[in-house]
């Protein structure tokens, strides 16, 4: 990979984080960049994944505060997060280049989808605020329905978080912040189990993960300053046209 390969990647791992500090969605930038010089798509979904660790590490001890008093449900949701992680990962390996690259713009159109339908999301989980029943709540069977969630975000991730949090939503009687919190716990446990078996893939492109995972913190220490001044509602639309652009490209190039 040479130097202005690398000096992409890693405008656009700045992008990416800044991106996600906003409004989410990083990914939507930073794994066509990775296609677009020349790194094969599973390899670019490895390399993503295993880049974007630093960034669900910070997110998470940022909100460590909201995890107080949430040991049991740690207890239940983390090894879920670890086997979807586990099982995504397994499943990317084994589905091939063609196959993955032929669900690639179906899963972009996915996570773009997600991305312009949060803030309604949001809204319909605030609004169940206070009104899931105890006894659902205090269920161990309550855990299961971030299952699927978690395999999706091993196998490609983005959007995963929005996925999370509205199943978390759902089954748990909660304040938003707290379940925010929650999901982020879920998402890293996800993401680093995905990473460590993918790790040994042989498909890494170490390079671009370096200057990923210091372009990702770049960016999102630009993306929290820049948070009070950019109006998020009109970057995410600008994230999703580019989505959307992007699944059409790939779509064409079939």
């Amino acid at each position: 990979m040479n130097s202005t390969a690398l000096i992409l990647i890693g405008l656009a791992a700045v992008a990416g984080g800044a991106v996600n500090a906003l409004a989410g969605g990083g990914t939507l930038i930073t794994f066509p960049m990775l296609t677009a010089v020349g790194v094969p798509a599973v390899a670019a979904n490895i390399t993503n994944t295993i880049a974007l660790c630093p960034g669900y590490l910070g997110a998470t001890y940022a909100q460590r505060s909201d995890l107080q008093g949430q040991l049991l449900r740690l207890c239940a949701l983390l090894p879920i997060g670890v086997a979807g992680g586990l099982t995504g990962g397994v499943l990317l390996l084994h589905s091939g280049e063609q196959l993955f690259r032929s669900l690639v713009p179906h899963l972009i159109l996915f996570a773009v989808a997600l991305l312009a339908f949060q803030d309604p999301m949001r809204t319909w989980i605030m609004g169940r605020t206070g009104r899931v029943p105890s006894s659902l709540a205090s269920r161990g069977l309550k855990a299961l329905p971030v299952a699927p969630a978690a395999v999706y975000g091993g196998y490609f991730g983005a959007g995963a978080s929005v996925i999370i949090l509205a199943v978390l939503g759902l089954v748990m009687d909660d304040t938003l912040k707290r379940l925010n919190a929650l999901k982020q716990a879920v998402a890293l446990s996800m993401n680093i189990a995905a990473a460590v078996f993918l790790v040994f893939s042989g498909q890494v492109v170490w390079p671009a993960v370096l200057v990923m995972a210091a372009g990702a913190v770049a960016g999102g220490v630009i993306g929290g300053r820049l948070a009070k001044r950019v109006p998020v509602v009109m970057l995410r639309r600008i994230i999703v046209t580019i989505g959307v652009i992007v699944a059409l490209i790939y779509l064409v190039n079939q």
